[in-house]
């Protein structure tokens, strides 16, 4: 997985000849040590790209769990992996938060805006997705959960009020290049690279990304009025 530089180069990871979801499933197992597991995916029907559950009205079209025991079926074994996509090759690739990484989920324009900002101050920073329904994901330490809302608050502002979220324990994000929700892939803002192993604190970056999150709400409220 090479590194993408700078917030132009958001374009989805180019597929090797001949390559499955799978195989990119057991290269996060094996060279990040994230543990994975297989969701739904999107089956084309009357023109329509519908989630494999069967749900026409599916929230997370192509995006969700297969079954409830999720988080005891993810595993970091290549192996299982192997196994789990062997049964559904279609199957999205799913990762826990919580245990080797949070995330925290901002809107796109104030994460590219972020993003921009974080590299001008040379910050830290870890694997960065960019999602179909038009959100950005950078990967923390686990924990943030715990503190980002105390943070944001002290900066002046109220999470729900800039529209950021921090996904810990008990959650799940999409990766690279599961489809869904019929209108793309989940892309790499920053690919998960040897040099970004180390992830960053969710208080090293709270700051650009509270920051630019209350500048896009208060676009937004002003577009409103």
């Amino acid at each position: 997985m090479e590194e993408t530089k700078g917030v132009t180069e958001a374009a989805p990871i180019p597929k090797q000849r001949g390559e499955q979801l799978v195989d990119h499933a057991v290269r996060y197992a094996e060279e990040r040590h994230w543990d994975v597991f297989p969701g739904t995916w999107l089956e084309a029907e009357d023109g329509r790209e519908l989630c494999s559950c069967g749900n026409t009205d599916c929230p997370a079209p192509g995006a969700h769990p297969v079954m409830q025991g999720w988080a005891a079926s993810a595993t970091g074994s290549a192996m299982q992996v192997r196994r789990m996509w062997q049964k559904q090759p279609k199957a999205g690739i799913l990762l826990p938060t919580g245990r080797t990484f949070d995330a925290i989920d901002v809107p796109e324009a104030a994460g590219f805006l972020a993003l921009a900002r974080m590299e001008r101050m040379e910050l830290t920073l870890g694997p960065v997705t960019l999602t179909p329904n038009r959100r950005m994901l950078f990967f923390v330490l686990p924990g943030a959960t715990a503190k980002v809302p105390d943070l944001v608050r002290r900066l002046g502002w109220s999470p729900a009020s800039i529209d950021l979220v921090a996904r810990g324990e008990g959650e799940y994000v999409a990766a690279p290049p599961t489809r869904f929700g019929g209108r793309g892939a989940v892309q790499w803002a920053r690919r998960p690279t040897p040099a970004n192993r180390w992830l960053p604190d969710a208080e090293e970056l709270i700051n650009p990304l509270a920051y630019a999150c209350g500048r896009e709400a208060a676009s937004a409220r002003a577009r409103r009025d």
